[in-house]
C-alpha cells in the first residue's frame, strides 16, 4: 500500500504540484496577517532591517489576483526562462555536430586497455560538465556507450552508468559555473554572478574525489570477484564486439570543443572583469552555437532545428521556472511575503546560525522532491531564503550554498533523470539506491561541513 501511494506521488505533474503551493498560497493570504519589513538599498541591493517589521492592512488574492499572477511570474522571470532556453538551444546545436558523442568515444577506446584510468577520467569530463554548464540530462545518451564497455572491460553495468550519472552529480552539485542552478539563484539573491567561486571549487574537488574512489572500489570488486556484479542487460559475451565501431574524432570535432572550452573562459573573464550577467552569456552562447554550426557543416535550417530542438528539451524547465514566481508574486501582493519571514526567523533565532544553515540544507532536500528543477526551486525558494539569512545572520551566499547542495545531491535519486539511466542499463531503482545509498551520506555530510564551514567563514562576499 505503501509503495502504492509514493508511486502515485512521484508520479504527480510537477505544474500540478506548483499550482497547488500557488491555491494554498492564496488561501494563506486570508489566512496570515500582512505585514512587511523595511528595507534600505545598500551597495545596490535590497537589504531587510531586521527590527522593523510592522503588520499592515489585510490584502488578500482574489480567483482573478490566483490567475493572473500565472502571467505576472512569467513576465518577470522571462529574462530567466529566455536565458535557459538559449543555453538549451545553443547546446542542441552543440549535440548536433556529433562532437561530444565522437570525443567520448574516442575516449573510451583509447582507455579501453587502461581501465584504472578509465573510472576517474570520465568522471571528471562529466563532473566538469555538469559543474560548467549544468549537464545532467544530457547524460544519458553516453550510458549506452560507457555501460557495455565497463561490462566488457571485467566490471559491471552499475559501474558504467555510476561513471556518467555519479560524476554529472557531483558537478551539477558543487556548480562552480552551473548556469541553471547557481547563476539563477545568485541573480535572485543579488550576489556578483559566480562569486565565491573558489570556495565552490575547493567542494568539486572533495566531493569528486570521494565519489571517485567509492566507484573505484566497487569496480576493483568486481573485476576480482564478478559474482558481486550487477550487470542488467549486459553480459561479456554479448558487448565484446560493441566497440570495433569507426567513430572518429576528426579534427572539426577537435575545433568545436576548443571553442566551446575558449566560450566558457571567455564567460568566466566577462563575469570575473566586467560583471556580465545572464544578457552577455546568453548571447556568448548563441554566437557559440552559430559558430560551432558551421565547423560542424550544418546548414542554416540544420542549426535552427537543433536549436529549436534544444530549447523544447528545456521548455518544462523554463515554465517550472515562471509558475514558481507566480508563488512568489502571490507572496507578495498579499503582503504575507514578510510575515512569513518573521515567524520562520522567530522560531529559529535562537539557533546558532550554523544550524539554521544545515537546516536550510535540510529544506531544500526536502523540496527538491517536489520540485526536480533546480532552476524552478531556485526561483520558488531565494526570494524567500535571501532575507531570512539576513535576518539570522547567514550571508546570503551561504544560503545560495545551502540551496545547491540540497538541489544538487537528491537529482540521483529522486525519480527522473537518474532513474531513467539506471533504467537504460536495466538495473532496478531500488538496487541503485541500495548501492549509492553510503555515498549520499558521504555526499550530505560534506555539505553539511561545507555549510557549516562557509557560515565560519562569513562566506561572500555578503
Amino acid at each position: 500500500m505503501k509503495q502504492k501511494a509514493l508511486s502515485r506521488l512521484t508520479e504527480i505533474n510537477v505544474f500540478v504540484l506548483l499550482l497547488g503551493i500557488l491555491a494554498v498560497c492564496v488561501l494563506f493570504t486570508y489566512l496570515i496577517p500582512a505585514g512587511e519589513y523595511a528595507r534600505i538599498d545598500v551597495n545596490g541591493r535590497s537589504v531587510v532591517q531586521a527590527d522593523s517589521f510592522q503588520y499592515t492592512a489585510s490584502s488578500p488574492i482574489g480567483f482573478m489576483g490566483f490567475l493572473n499572477s500565472i502571467h505576472t511570474g512569467m513576465v518577470d522571470s522571462a529574462s530567466i526562462m529566455f536565458f535557459v532556453l538559449i543555453i538549451g538551444g545553443s547546446y542542441g546545436i552543440l549535440s548536433a555536430t556529433g562532437a561530444m558523442e565522437a570525443f567520448i568515444y574516442s575516449l573510451t577506446k583509447k582507455l579501453g586497455n587502461k581501465e584504472k584510468w578509465l573510472i576517474p577520467s570520465m568522471m571528471l569530463f562529466f563532473a566538469a560538465g555538469g559543474s560548467l554548464i549544468g549537464m545532467f540530462e544530457e547524460t544519458l545518451p553516453y550510458i549506452a556507450i560507457l555501460v557495455p564497455l565497463c561490462v566488457a572491460l571485467g566490471f559491471d553495468a552499475m559501474t558504467g552508468a555510476a561513471i556518467v550519472l555519479v560524476g554529472a552529480s557531483v558537478g551539477f552539485t558543487s556548480a562552480i559555473m552551473n548556469p541553471f542552478t547557481i547563476g539563477i539563484a545568485q541573480g535572485i539573491a543579488e550576489l556578483p554572478p559566480f562569486s565565491g567561486i573558489g570556495f565552490r571549487i575547493g567542494v568539486f574537488v572533495v566531493m569528486y574525489v570521494v565519489a571517485v574512489i567509492f566507484v573505484y572500489r566497487h569496480a576493483m570488486k568486481v573485476k576480482k570477484n564478478p559474482e558481486l556484479g550487477i550487470y542488467g542487460f549486459y553480459n561479456r559475451e554479448s558487448v565484446r564486439d560493441m566497440f570495433g565501431g569507426n567513430v572518429v574524432f576528426e579534427q572539426r570535432h577537435k575545433l568545436i570543443l576548443a571553442c566551446f572550452l575558449l566560450n566558457l573562459v571567455t564567460i568566466a573573464v566577462g563575469v570575473i572583469e566586467f560583471g556580465w550577467y545572464i544578457t552577455e552569456i546568453a548571447g556568448l552562447f548563441i554566437l557559440l552555437g552559430v559558430i560551432v554550426g558551421l565547423i560542424g557543416r550544418l546548414s542554416a535550417n540544420e542549426m535552427v532545428d537543433a536549436f529549436m530542438k534544444g530549447a523544447s528539451s528545456l521548455l518544462a524547465g523554463a515554465m517550472i521556472i515562471g509558475v514558481a514566481r507566480a508563488i512568489v508574486v502571490v507572496l507578495n501582493d498579499g503582503q504575507i511575503m514578510d510575515t512569513i519571514l518573521y515567524y520562520s526567523a522567530a522560531v529559529i533565532q535562537d539557533l546558532p546560525p550554523s544550524l539554521t544553515a544545515v537546516g536550510m540544507l535540510g529544506f531544500q532536500t526536502v523540496l527538491s522532491f517536489i520540485i526536480p528543477s533546480g532552476s524552478g526551486m531556485a526561483a520558488l525558494t531565494m526570494p524567500i531564503m535571501t532575507p531570512l539569512s539576513e535576518l539570522v545572520g547567514i550571508t546570503r551566499q551561504t544560503a545560495v550554498l545551502a540551496f545547491q547542495f540540497g538541489d544538487g545531491i537528491s537529482n540521483i535519486v529522486i525519480p527522473g533523470i537518474a532513474v531513467a539511466g539506471v533504467g537504460m542499463a536495466g538495473i532496478s531503482y531500488l538496487s541503485w539506491i541500495r548501492w549509492l545509498f553510503p555515498l549520499l551520506l558521504m555526499q550530505y555530510g560534506i555539505a553539511v561541513v561545507a555549510v557549516i564551514l562557509a557560515h565560519a567563514i562569513g562566506y561572500g562576499p555578503f
